[in-house]
C-alpha cells in the first residue's frame, strides 16, 4: 500500500473513530442526564403528591380522586398506593407509549424510570405510601433529537476537517510524487531537478535528491567529455584534428553503402608536393605549419557542407568528400588557387597538386581510392598547383529538375509504387531484435525500386520528406500486423520541423495500438544536435503509443547533443564509420567501449550498423553492444534484402 494511501486510510481511521467516540460520549452523556432528571422528577412528583394525600386526613376516596387527577394530568407509566396494612387500595398504570426513536436506538441506549417513592401520612399516624413512575418514551424522543443534532454538527466538524488533511495530504503528495518522477527520471537515464517543498522532512529530501541529480548529471558530462577525447584519439589525427585514414575510409564506406548515403558526389585527393625537402628546409615545426595551413583551407568545406567530411590519409595527403556531384574538379581547383597564394609565404617551396573524381554509389571504397591515386598521380607528374579529374561526371540525378523529381516522387507515393526492405538487428544469440526497413521508390514505372540515396536529398529539397516518413510508417505497421515482427522506420530530420507531424504519427500509431508496440523509429543523429527540442517533442508525443525511438548513425557528435539524457530516446546506433575496423584497432574499440558504458548508464540499449566481418563483430559484442546489423549480419542470418 502506497505512503499516500496509508495517510488517507490513517486520517479517514482517525475521523470515523474521533466521530464514532464523540457521538457515543454525547449520547451517553445525554442518557445519563435525561434518566437523572426521571428520577428526580419521579420523587419531586412523588413527594408533592404525598404532600397532597396527607392533606386529606385519611379519606380514600379524595385520596383516590386526587391520585386519579394526577395521573391523568402527567405522563405517568404508573401510581400506586400501598396502605400501611400492605394493601393498594389504588393503582394506575398506563399502556407504553410507542417512541418515534427507532428500536435499535432505544435498546442500545435504554432509559430506566427509577419510581420515586413518598410517605403519606395523617399527623403522626402513616397512611402508607405513593409511587410514582413517569413515561420513558419522551426522554428517549429527546435523547434520539439530541443524538441526532450532535452527529450532524460532529459530521460537519469531521468534513471540515478532511477538508483540512486533504489540503495537507495535497501538500504533502505533490513534492511526493515529484520525487517520485524524479526517481523514475532517473532509472529511465535522465536528470531531472524538481523545486524544493516547504515541507522541512520534504525539503531536505528534495535538496539531497536534486543533489544527487545533479552530481551524476556532471559525471556524465565528464565521460561524456573523456568519450570526446577517446573519438579523437581513435579517429583523428593528432596535428590537425581532421579524421585519419581508417576513420576516413569508414565514413566513405558507410556513405557508399547506407541507404541514405551518398548516391553522387565527388572526392578530392590533396598531396603535399615534397614534404620531406619542405621539412629539411623548415624544420619540423615549419612542416608542421604548411600542414595546419591546408588543413584549415579544407575544414570550412566539412564544417559548412552538410554530408562533406575530410581526413588526413597519411603524412601529405588529405581527402575531401564532396556529397554533390558535379563539383569535384571546381573545388579542387579552388582550393589550389587559394593555397598558391598562401604556401608559398611559408617558405621551404611548398606546393600541393589535386585529384579530383566523381563518386556513384555503385563503386566501392576500393574503386573510388584508386580512381583518386591515379587522378593525383597525374596531377604530381604535372608540377604544383595542379589539378586533374579522374573521371567526368555522370548524369546526375537532378538533371530532369526539382519540378520533375517533386512529380515522380508524388507518383511513386500515390500510385502506391513504395516498397519495405528489410535487413535484420540481431542480438549476441542471434535472436532478431527488429528488422530495420528502410524505404524504397519506384521512380519511374516497371523500374527499378530506388534506394533513399537517390531520391532522400531531392525530396527534402521539395518538402516531399513528411508524406514519405508517413508512408513508410504506415507500410511497417501493415507488415508488422501481418507477421507480429518488430520493425524499424528510418524518419527524415527534415520532418521534425513540420509542426504536424508528430499528431499524425500518433494518430497513425493509435488507429493500431497493438502493432504499435512492434515499431521502432529513428532519426539521425543530426536531428538531436540540430533539432533537439523537436525530436523531445516528437519523444512526448509518441512514447504513450508504446513506439521506441531512437539515434542513427550515431557516434560522431555524440557529444554535441545537449542534454542527451532528457530527450526520451530508448537506443542509439553507433555509425559504420565508428564501429569499421574495431576488431584491429584498440583505440576505436576503447572507444566503442566506453560509449555504450556511457550509453547504458543512460538506460539506452546500444546497436551497431554496417557490422561487416567477424572479427568486428567478435570485438563489438565483447563492448557490450546489445545488437548489431550489416552486411556481415545479414549474410549469417540468410537474409536478403525485399
Amino acid at each position: 500500500m502506497s505512503l499516500i494511501r496509508q495517510i488517507w486510510m490513517l486520517l479517514l481511521g482517525t475521523v470515523l473513530l474521533a466521530f464514532a467516540g464523540s457521538v457515543t460520549v454525547a449520547v451517553e452523556s445525554a442518557r445519563g442526564y435525561l434518566q437523572t432528571q426521571l428520577r428526580l422528577k419521579n420523587a419531586d412528583n412523588a413527594t408533592s403528591l404525598a404532600l397532597a394525600l396527607s392533606q386529606q386526613k385519611g379519606d380514600r376516596e379524595l385520596m383516590g380522586l386526587l391520585m386519579s387527577a394526577q395521573f391523568d394530568t402527567g405522563f405517568y407509566r404508573r401510581i400506586r398506593f400501598t396502605a400501611a396494612d400492605g394493601s393498594v387500595p389504588f393503582v394506575r398504570e398506563a399502556q407504553a407509549t410507542e417512541s418515534s426513536a427507532p428500536a435499535w436506538f432505544v435498546s442500545l441506549a435504554p432509559i430506566e424510570s427509577e419510581p420515586g417513592v413518598a410517605q403519606v401520612s395523617d399527623g403522626w399516624r402513616a397512611l402508607g405510601k405513593v409511587e410514582v413512575v413517569s413515561h420513558t418514551f419522551f426522554a428517549h424522543d429527546e435523547l434520539w433529537g439530541g443524538s441526532l443534532r450532535s452527529a450532524l454538527a460532529l459530521g460537519i466538524v469531521g468534513l471540515i476537517a478532511g477538508g483540512v488533511g486533504t489540503l495537507v495530504v495535497a501538500r504533502i503528495r505533490k513534492p511526493l510524487d515529484s520525487t517520485v518522477e524524479q526517481a523514475h527520471a532517473l532509472v529511465a537515464g535522465e536528470f531531472k531537478t524538481v523545486p524544493e517543498p516547504r515541507v522541512p522532512e520534504l525539503q531536505r529530501l528534495t535538496r539531497a535528491m536534486n543533489t544527487m541529480v545533479n552530481r551524476l548529471r556532471v559525471t556524465f558530462q565528464a565521460q561524456a567529455e573523456q568519450l570526446d577525447t577517446l573519438h579523437k584519439q581513435a579517429n583523428c589525427d593528432r596535428l590537425t584534428g581532421v579524421s585519419n585514414r581508417a576513420h576516413f575510409l569508414g565514413q566513405l564506406s558507410a556513405a557508399l553503402q547506407r541507404e541514405d548515403g551518398t548516391a553522387e558526389g565527388g572526392l578530392v585527393l590533396l598531396r603535399v608536393l615534397d614534404l620531406t625537402g619542405i621539412n629539411r628546409h623548415l624544420g619540423h615545426a615549419g612542416a608542421d605549419r604548411v600542414i595546419t595551413t591546408i588543413a584549415q583551407a579544407l575544414r570550412p568545406y566539412s564544417e559548412r557542407a552538410k554530408g562533406c567530411f575530410l581526413g588526413r590519409l597519411n603524412g601529405s595527403d588529405f581527402a575531401l568528400c564532396l556529397p554533390v556531384p558535379g563539383v569535384a574538379r571546381e573545388t579542387a581547383q579552388a582550393l589550389s588557387d587559394a593555397l598558391a597564394v598562401v604556401l608559398p609565404s611559408l617558405g621551404g617551396g611548398a606546393g600541393v597538386c589535386m585529384g579530383a573524381i566523381e563518386l556513384r554509389r555503385d563503386m566501392t571504397p576500393g574503386q573510388v581510392m584508386s580512381a583518386a591515386d591515379a587522378a593525383l598521380a597525374r596531377a604530381e607528374a604535372r608540377g604544383p598547383f595542379t589539378v586533374e579529374l579522374g573521371n567526368e561526371p555522370a548524369n546526375s540525378v537532378a538533371m530532369l529538375g526539382e519540378g520533375a523529381w517533386r512529380q515522380r516522387i508524388r507518383e511513386a507515393l500515390v500510385q502506391g509504387r513504395v516498397h519495405l526492405v528489410s535487413f535484420p538487428v540481431v542480438n549476441a544469440r542471434r535472436d532478431v531484435i527488429h528488422l530495420e526497413c528502410p524505404l524504397r521508390l519506384q521512380l519511374e514505372e516497371q523500374g527499378a525500386f530506388e534506394p533513399a540515396a537517390r531520391w532522400l536529398p531531392l525530396a527534402m529539397r521539395s518538402k516531399l520528406t513528411v508524406d514519405i516518413d508517413e508512408r513508410a510508417l504506415a507500410l511497417a505497421l501493415a507488415e508488422a500486423g501481418g507477421d507480429g515482427q518488430a520493425r524499424c522506420v528510418n524518419l527524415s530530420p527534415a520532418s521534425l520541423t513540420d509542426s504536424g507531424f508528430a499528431s499524425r504519427l500518433r494518430a497513425l500509431l493509435w488507429d493500431s495500438p497493438r502493432v504499435a508496440r512492434l515499431i521502432w523509429l529513428e532519426v539521425a543523429e543530426s536531428a538531436a544536435v540540430e533539432h533537439f527540442d523537436l525530436l523531445q517533442e516528437l519523444s512526448r508525443q509518441l512514447r504513450p503509443t508504446g513506439v521506441r525511438l531512437g539515434l542513427e548513425h550515431a557516434g560522431e557528435r555524440l557529444g554535441l547533443i545537449p542534454r542527451l539524457f532528457e530527450a526520451g530516446l530508448d537506443y542509439v546506433k553507433l555509425d559504420a564509420a565508428m564501429v569499421s575496423g574495431v576488431g584491429t584497432d584498440e583505440h576505436r574499440a576503447t572507444f566503442v567501449r566506453g560509449t555504450v558504458t556511457l550509453l547504458h548508464g543512460l538506460s539506452l540499449q546500444v546497436y551497431a550498423e554496417g557490422v561487416a566481418d567477424a572479427a568486428d563483430a567478435k570485438v563489438l559484442w565483447e563492448c557490450g553492444i546489445d545488437g548489431a546489423t550489416g552486411p556481415w549480419i545479414s549474410a549469417q542470418q540468410g537474409a536478403v534484402p525485399g
